[in-house]
């Protein structure tokens, strides 16, 4: 008889796994721009991603185990080569430092990336690195380094939806995030390293957009990803509307406490426009204007970070060059990569709202955004568009 309940109970909770599992793979509402949220105007590329700058690619490792854990890894690769050797410039903007950003004095001393960039959990940061380190020394012409600056990112699922103590992120998923990773529409929501974030207290994720900006006499894409995991729910503005005050409510079920706006954002920034490690860190900088549009104050407890790169072969740097021979935008045609990159932060955030699902963990369950209460609202104030006035 006992092994009989033990059974039972087993089968149990394999249903109610199952369930929370289901539940979270229900269809998203849709991309926000989709959905007539469609913040600034400039033009967006064509997968208004940030996979528009041509050579990015983005690979996610989902992983949900049980009934405890719903986190992953999120990988952003610059360009399709050896990134050790043939480096692009970059530069890092803290917008709060309450964070666990590996890599930081590097890029901020020699302005440059030599490792792809990882997201994922808060804990499993120094996990994800070491495997990171370990999957690039097998690489060929990787043979005699012995120095390796990882760029790993976090932000802390381990409110409600992950055992983060467990450290659940392995090697395997590192190199799947990093193997699969591929241009084109990339997956948003409760995907990757945003598999079990919260923003504004409703289901938050992995989200990206991009714009088309004019500088100089070209035409340049900035494209932009976020993990979403901050801003109390009071906090939400979408579009200028107060839409957490008028909500009046929030996602999260069967909690203790409300989470309120701690919490964190990484956010990365992708160009084609040939900038060096200076440019960048304007830009990045930024793309804080985006956030705060979307509610944040960077409050005490919020990690916010932003990676800026480059991938213009003109300010490209070979690891063996003896001198860097680049042709710069001028610091006066910065102004629309400004505008573009403060727009696709904005919508990258609304976006990884909008397309997360509902998750369940722990006992605990996180509403995905509740889209139909939210379009009436932005309805009364106009503040929604139609694919006629875009």
């Amino acid at each position: 008889m006992r092994n009989r309940l033990a059974g039972l109970a087993a089968t149990i909770l394999a249903v109610l796994s199952l369930a929370g599992t289901l539940q979270s793979q229900t269809p998203p509402a849709g991309r926000a721009r989709d959905l007539g949220i469609v913040p600034g105007v400039l033009p967006p590329g064509r997968w208004n991603a940030i996979t528009d700058v041509a050579g990015v690619r983005v690979g996610h490792a989902t992983v949900r185990l049980g009934d405890s854990v719903r986190t992953g890894v999120t990988a952003i690769l610059p360009h399709a080569g050896n990134l050790f050797v043939d480096r692009v410039p970059a530069a890092i903007h803290v917008g709060n430092g309450f964070g666990k950003l590996l890599g930081v004095t590097q890029v901020a001393e020699l302005g440059e990336l030599e490792t792809p960039i990882l997201l994922t959990c808060t804990l499993c940061v120094w996990k994800a690195a070491d495997a990171l380190v370990a999957f690039l020394l097998t690489q060929p012409g990787m043979e005699n380094v012995r120095s390796i600056n990882p760029v790993v990112g976090e932000t802390n699922d381990g409110y409600a939806l992950n055992a983060i103590r467990h450290r659940p992120i392995s090697a395997e998923d590192v190199r799947a995030a990093l193997t699969g990773a591929v241009s084109g529409p990339v997956p948003e929501g409760s995907v990757g390293a945003g598999t079990g974030t919260i923003a504004f207290e409703w289901k938050g994720g992995i989200g990206t957009s991009s714009r088309m900006a004019r500088a100089g006499d070209s035409s340049w894409t900035v494209g932009v990803l976020v993990q979403s995991n901050f801003g109390g729910a009071e906090d939400l503005t979408v579009v200028g509307v107060p839409v957490g005050r008028l909500l009046g409510k929030n996602g999260l079920r069967r909690v203790a406490t409300p989470k309120g706006p701690q919490g964190s954002i990484m956010i990365v920034v992708a160009t084609d426009a040939p900038l060096g490690d200076r440019n960048l860190r304007r830009l990045a900088a930024r793309a804080m204007l985006g956030v705060g549009r979307t509610g944040s104050v960077a409050e005490n407890g919020s990690g916010d970070y932003v990676v800026a790169f480059s991938t213009h072969p003109a300010v490209r740097r070979a690891r063996d060059a003896r001198q860097f021979k680049t042709a710069e935008l001028a610091n006066n045609e910065m102004s629309a990569l400004f505008q573009g990159v403060v727009e696709a932060t904005e919508e990258a955030i609304y976006n990884s709202l909008t397309m997360a699902t509902t998750e369940t963990a722990n006992g605990v369950s996180v509403l995905a955004f509740p889209v139909d209460e939210v379009l009436p609202l932005l309805r009364e104030r106009r503040a929604l568009k139609t694919r006629s006035t875009e």
